[in-house]
């Protein structure tokens, strides 16, 4: 049971492995990849996409299995390097005006609230499944997607990010009764299982046809009819070179914002829960003092750390923590590791919700350092304050129930109660 075998983690996080390989050397070298697992390495590979690239191989451990899919996660702006990355993610950032972002901000907490008083009363719930609604009316207002259509993004982060998962692989939760027209028309091109139950790869264009065609009938739409959404932004933004966002890119984007944006915090929330459950001491501080809130946050993103790794390929022969490597090999990050390096983190197994400085790596570092962090934390914040708020001091009513994946670390449910 390596670091790479996804049953490994439906019991959790190897995290006595992970030191163990990370105290025999820094960079090891796992199945056809080398392993980067301290802090210090992790952001040098990191800031140096011209020696470690996101466009060679993509920035998964498993090769696209042909060079078509190659070329099309290449267009991926998360598998991009400069220059491309950076006329890409300018457009993108202008689009999220302060205006915008303070405009979402003030709907998160007001969503986030109503999420959890809506259960308030029960004295249980399925965390996981509660929380799981933020993400999706978050990114549903970044879209201007009606939120009506918002599960759509739901089965296709579960079809994406949970490929190694039975359950998740086939997600088809959205009757075409619920949704908008531009929505039913997608639902109708829904890949279905073949008689051997495998879905298509989601890593490829034919994988998602759906999620393509309501990608392609939104960005029209937003073309011809804009709102004061962060799409229609960028839809109307103009770069420096006189050149307008494609709708090619667009719907690259809408890939990458309605798998990433929505699967990390999905776990993060669920994850940033269980921490403090697992930690009652640390839950009651938290209970007792709200100014700890930004930074049992932080600590939650370094505990939990919900994207597990990254891929780079090396460019050229290179030394890395003296251990040779040579051009065109595997190079992964893994953040798991890194976020618990005793090097930068005093007592790294601990949860501590006023550690401070906490200099985690959970949105990456260098040129990729996600786009979303600040919505991402807004999120958390608003979650957190809405359950200390109106449900007090929670405990948990069963066992959590892990996502089968080596990449994200995911949780499918967890059942927690209070009293009412």
């Amino acid at each position: 049971m390596g670091i790479t075998d996804p049953d490994t983690y439906v019991r959790g996080v190897p995290y006595d492995e992970l030191a163990r390989l990370r105290r025999e050397s820094p960079v090891v070298r796992v199945d056809d990849f080398w392993a980067v697992l301290r802090h210090a390495d992790v952001r040098r590979v990191l800031r140096d996409p011209g020696l470690f690239s996101s466009q060679l191989g993509g920035t998964q451990i498993r090769d696209p299995a042909t060079e078509a899919d190659l070329a099309y996660v290449r267009r991926m702006m998360l598998n991009m390097d400069p220059p491309e990355h950076g006329r890409l993610r300018g457009l993108l950032t202008k689009a999220f005006t302060p205006r915008a972002v303070a405009k979402l901000t003030e709907r998160i907490e007001t969503q986030a609230r109503a999420l959890i008083a809506a259960v308030a009363g029960r004295g249980e719930c399925d965390f996981a499944q509660v929380a799981a609604d933020l993400p999706l009316l978050t990114l549903a207002a970044v879209f201007g997607v009606p939120e009506q259509d918002r599960r759509l993004m739901y089965d296709w982060s579960n079809r994406v990010i949970g490929y190694q998962d039975a359950e998740y692989a086939v997600s088809a939760t959205v009757s075409p009764a619920e949704v908008t027209e531009l929505a039913r028309a997608a639902l109708a091109v829904r890949p279905s299982p073949g008689p051997d139950g495998s879905m298509p790869d989601p890593r490829t264009r034919a994988g998602m046809p759906d999620l393509y065609a309501y990608a392609n009938a939104l960005g029209e739409y937003k073309r011809s009819h804009p709102g004061e959404d962060v799409m229609s932004n960028l839809m109307r933004h103009v770069g420096d070179d006189g050149g307008r966002v494609s709708l090619a890119e667009f719907e690259n984007l809408f890939w990458l914002f309605s798998v990433a944006g929505n699967e990390t915090l999905r776990n993060g929330l669920p994850g940033g829960m269980l921490a403090l459950l697992s930690h009652p001491g640390q839950y009651r501080r938290l209970l007792a003092d709200r100014s700890l809130l930004p930074s049992a946050v932080e600590e939650m993103l370094r505990w939990w750390t919900p994207v597990m790794h990254f891929r780079r390929t090396a460019t050229a022969d290179t030394r890395l923590s003296g251990v040779d490597i040579r051009a065109g090999d595997k190079v992964v990050v893994w953040f798991s590791a890194a976020n618990r390096d005793p090097d930068v983190f005093a007592e790294p197994d601990t949860f501590d919700i006023g550690r401070s400085p906490n200099d985690h790596l959970t949105f990456g570092h260098g040129p990729h350092f996600c786009l979303g962090a600040h919505l991402a934390r807004v999120q958390l914040r608003a979650m957190f304050a809405a359950v200390l708020d109106l449900l007090g001091e929670v405990r948990l009513a069963g066992d959590p129930v892990r996502l089968r994946s080596n990449f994200q670390n995911g949780l499918k449910s967890l059942p927690i109660r209070w009293e009412r």
